[in-house]
């Protein structure tokens, strides 16, 4: 039987494979294909295995037909694995993953097409490619993905053990990717967070505008059967729309959305008369402080520099009335995706989204857009994440919890980032990666669902008193975190770390110093009290160092 981690095995044999050829950042493209094909395989195989049983001859065929996917002959993975010593080995892959994806073209369009594994420009000269390629079919080889093959847990279905394994090898890669990372992977724990927020509710509509992998998604409608939610994603970058759209497939969500585009230019969920699609619960890990993010709108293409009319965005290029409430500034595209997930919330919809601290105290057009929102009653919560916790950058986040309808308006405020009343820390601190343990992740969702302040770590901000502190949201404003400091005995500390001192006896004192009894150079300071004969550098003294003598006479 294949347990999950056999699969996630193959799937780090196959990242070694390509080690040193590629950058770690792309071992995601060329492996996960070749793993999929690996499961459309085997997954046909057992299906046509099981129609057999039942039919024969020209009936199976036609039984075929009606099976949810279809791998013709000569393009499954076993026909590729016996050409694997083929001089042209990835031609042979192209093409059998292309036709594949136009066998089942409704369901894998864009999935297996994206990647060239015929390229000398990534796999390097055709002796080394087909080296490369060979080895990463042998890699999977023993693997069998066959449904009736996979060792589940009480409550599993083998789609879980190999969907459970396809995102723990996406949250390596991710690892791998460092700085990469961060546009399509979302920490696991912090997908818990956010799903267990928004609390998906069958026949309701879930959306990611930047959903990378799908990873956060999948975890959202997971809570429901997937058959009773609708489920739409965007992502401007191929690749991850690829990845996302295989992740769906190998979670058995099969009528996903998935679209490829630029969010904030071009979205692509509109209603029948053109206007942005609303969703009821929207969930999202947007790229921090996104550069030029108003590019898409830029209508002549015209760009700043000698000669040329420099591109202002403003409120009135897009027809979606997304930035009625001030326009974000170029550099920073934090609240003009957020505003993007106000415009697409439904009546009584709900946002968790990841941000970057920035949004919550940044002033100017930012400012004022913050203002609006909270005057709008639509910032429900507030909750910091700890530092270190998300690939691709080490300054800590925070979730904001938006909701239409709002009964109050007060605002919940939880850090996450500090630690207990006991001192311990509400993460767990890694070397290179922090991470939310269970009991951390259920701290904060208990919290945000109880909404009783507790001390150092939550807090209920009453509406009215955001003016005084201009909607600044920052979260050591609203939540005491300050942890006491040890009293330092600063007297011992000085014992520690003074050096053995001598006395020596005064023959004199006067206004100006003293002179030491014994000859030897000296060294005087004006006094501003007369002092007695014998001194000790700490209760006013003439201090005697060997053959040298100062006099330390210390007004009090």
């Amino acid at each position: 039987m294949t347990t999950k981690k056999d699969i996630e095995s193959a799937l780090m044999r196959g990242a070694d494979t390509l080690r040193d050829t590629i950058d770690a950042a792309n071992y995601k493209d060329y492996v996960l294909p070749v793993m999929f094909v690996k499961y459309l395989s085997d997954s046909y195989t057992d299906a046509v295995e099981e129609l057999s049983k039942q039919y024969s001859g020209i009936r199976l065929e036609r039984q075929k037909k009606y099976l949810p996917f279809m791998v013709a002959e000569g393009c499954s993975f076993y026909d590729l694995y016996q050409q694997r010593f083929a001089d042209n080995i990835g031609q042979l892959m192209n093409a059998a993953m292309r036709q594949i994806e136009a066998d089942n073209n409704q369901q894998l369009a864009g999935v297996l097409s994206a990647v060239d594994y015929n390229s000398e420009n990534a796999l390097g000269t055709r002796e080394h490619k087909n080296a490369i390629l060979r080895d990463l079919l042998e890699d999977f080889e023993p693997l069998d993905l066959r449904p009736s093959a996979i060792e589940v847990k009480e409550g599993q279905v083998p789609a879980d053990v190999i969907g459970d394994a396809y995102e723990y090898m996406i949250g390596q890669f991710a690892s791998m990717a460092g700085k990469k990372a961060g546009s399509f992977y979302t920490p696991a724990a912090v997908s818990e967070i956010m799903a267990r927020i928004v609390d998906v509710q069958p026949g309701e509509r879930v959306y990611d505008p930047t959903c990378g992998s799908g990873s956060l998604l999948i975890k959202a409608a997971k809570k429901q059967n997937s058959k009773e939610v609708s489920i739409y994603g965007q992502e401007v970058n191929g690749s991850s729309v690829a990845m996302a759209k295989m992740n769906m497939y190998i979670h058995e969500i099969r009528d996903a959305k998935i679209g490829w585009g630029d969010t904030l230019a071009n979205p692509v969920f509109l209603d029948a008369d053109g206007n942005l699609l609303l969703f009821d619960a929207i969930v999202a890990n947007m790229p921090f402080s996104k550069d030029k993010w108003a590019s898409g709108f830029n209508p002549g293409g015209e760009s700043s520099g000698k000669g040329k009319k420099e591109f202002k965005m403003e409120a009135s290029l897009d027809k979606f009335h997304r930035f009625d409430w001030g326009v974000p500034p170029a550099s920073k595209g934090d609240w003009a995706f957020l505003l993007h997930m106000i415009a697409s919330l439904s009546v009584n919809g709900r946002i968790a989204a990841v941000a970057p601290h920035g949004v919550l105290f940044r002033g100017a057009a930012e400012g004022r857009i913050r203002q609006r929102v909270v005057e709008e009653n639509l910032l429900d919560t507030v909750i910091g994440l700890p530092e270190n916790l998300f690939y691709g950058t080490s300054i800590p986040a925070c979730i904001l919890v938006f909701k239409k309808n709002r009964p109050t308006t007060d605002v919940l405020f939880i850090d996450a980032s500090k630690t207990d009343e006991a001192g311990n820390p509400r993460y767990i601190k890694a070397t290179n990666q922090n991470e939310l343990g269970q009991e951390h992740i259920d701290a904060i969702v208990d919290a945000y669902h109880s909404r009783t302040e507790q001390p150092g770590f939550v807090l209920w901000q009453r509406g009215r008193k955001f003016r005084k502190n201009e909607i600044q949201l920052n979260i050591p404003r609203y939540v005491d975190t300050f942890e006491e400091e040890e009293v330092v005995d600063i007297a011992a500390v000085q014992a520690k770390y003074r050096p053995p001192l001598k006395t020596g006896d005064c023959r004199s004192r006067s206004k100006d110093g003293c002179v030491p009894e014994r000859a030897g150079p000296v060294t005087t300071q004006r006094v501003r009290r007369s002092h007695d004969d014998q001194y000790d550098l700490h209760s006013n003294a003439c201090v005697a160092e060997k053959t040298s003598y100062q006099c330390s006479c210390f007004a009090k």
